[in-house]
């Protein structure tokens, strides 16, 4: 894919949604930090309606570390894997307290050290909590990367770095969730929605729908 259609498939998102958000429910970087951790093979709905029952009651690494495992795991057993997530997020908030002064660090090695954070975890605190140039690529942004020719990449480091590469700079701070939201609800998995996309001229894919 050449430098102008890029250009033109993230003007045309940019003019749709001019202040692209996450669909994670935060206040602070701290609760953004424990809702990307809880929202690991899980949808965003489902991690929204139980940090909705948490935050009001914990939200701080302090306030957390003081449920424990089990009292934290009443609040987030909707939530697949919630058992393995708490003790994630406990030993998390311990670290946040014991080594950060409890304020998230805007650094990736640092939050990369805490327990349930990995690289893509990491990219959205960054980018999304402190504004930082990061390319979070989860199934989604992996999938419309390679689809539509966007960035293609055999792994997800690959697609991060052709993303970071490739992204006109215009748009990159937001890129992460025009691409994120693009794969969500127009370019699906199984079928992907082709009679209804903004980019359908522009994407390189071959196998296109007539699905609305």
């Amino acid at each position: 894919m050449n430098a102008a259609k890029r250009l033109e498939i993230f003007r045309r998102w940019h003019e749709e949604n001019p202040e692209p958000k996450t669909e994670l429910a935060y206040s602070t970087p701290f609760e953004l930090l424990i809702a990307v951790i809880l929202s690991a093979q899980s949808t965003d709905v489902g991690v929204n309606k139980a940090t909705a029952k948490l935050f009001p009651v914990a939200n701080t690494p302090e306030a957390i570390y003081a449920l424990g495992v089990e009292g934290l795991s009443e609040y987030i057993k909707t939530i697949g894997l919630y058992n393995s997530k708490a003790k994630n997020v406990i030993e998390a908030c311990r670290m946040l307290v014991e080594l950060h002064g409890s304020e998230v660090p805007q650094d990736r090695e640092a939050l990369e050290a805490l327990p349930g954070v990995g690289r893509k975890t990491a990219n959205v605190v960054l980018n999304t909590a402190f504004r930082q140039l990061t390319m979070a690529v989860d199934t989604h942004i992996f999938r419309v990367s390679n689809r539509t020719g966007i960035a293609p990449g055999k792994t997800v480091v690959e697609v991060e770095k052709a993303l970071m590469k490739f992204v006109p700079k215009a748009y990159l701070l937001d890129a992460h969730h025009w691409l994120i939201l693009h794969g969500r609800y127009v370019c699906q998995a199984r079928k992907p929605r082709c009679g209804s996309c903004l980019i359908e001229d522009l994407c390189e894919y071959k196998h296109k729908t007539s699905d609305d």
